[in-house]
């Protein structure tokens, strides 16, 4: 057998190997695909959390807030009566704003959009009512000096000319697990 034979051969039973090789590395993720300021905008609502009524003492919910994927940011709701439910929250530069899609143990799925105002993240969406209907809901999160976060809903009925609350909570940091 001649040598380019025999060459040509032991590249043949090698190759196999070594595509498979390549095929099992993962792909190298994006330069700083989220080193944008705007990717950070949200993070002051990471963290495990005791939720009150605000201005009450009373614990109505815990949440776990968790940067996940990179980017994005994942909500645990879980109050002490009722279902629970939770968001994904992401920066979507393409849109220069926030998404945050909601979804419970009722079924509903709300697509909330907005973002930054410079005191607070303000998103918006439609919530379906009792009769079906969507209705315009606002919620508004404010950082506090303490590290606290307040979550302000309201509603609007006239396509946001004008609004109602409809709750307010605050997160308090929660002790930590043992």
């Amino acid at each position: 057998m001649s040598r380019r034979l025999l060459i040509a051969a032991a590249l043949a039973a090698a190759l196999p190997s070594w595509a498979a090789a390549q095929a099992s590395k993962p792909a190298p993720p994006p330069a700083n695909a989220c080193a944008d300021p705007q990717h950070g905008q949200f993070d002051f609502w990471v963290g495990r959390w005791d939720i009150t009524p605000t201005g009450k003492d009373t614990v109505t919910a815990h949440s776990l807030i968790e940067k996940v994927y990179g980017c994005g940011i994942r909500e645990n709701w879980m109050p002490n009566a009722g279902g629970a439910g939770g968001s994904l929250s992401i920066y979507v530069p393409a849109e220069k704003g926030w998404r945050q899609t909601w979804i419970d143990f009722t079924g509903s799925y709300v697509d909330f959009k907005g973002g930054w105002d410079g005191h607070a993240m303000v998103l918006t969406g439609n919530w379906p009512g009792p009769d079906g209907k969507p209705n315009l809901v606002r919620m508004t999160y404010t950082q506090s000096s303490d590290g606290s976060v307040r979550q302000a809903g309201a509603a609007s009925k006239d396509g946001g000319k004008t609004w109602a609350p409809t709750f307010d909570l605050t997160y308090h940091k929660a002790s930590p697990v043992p």
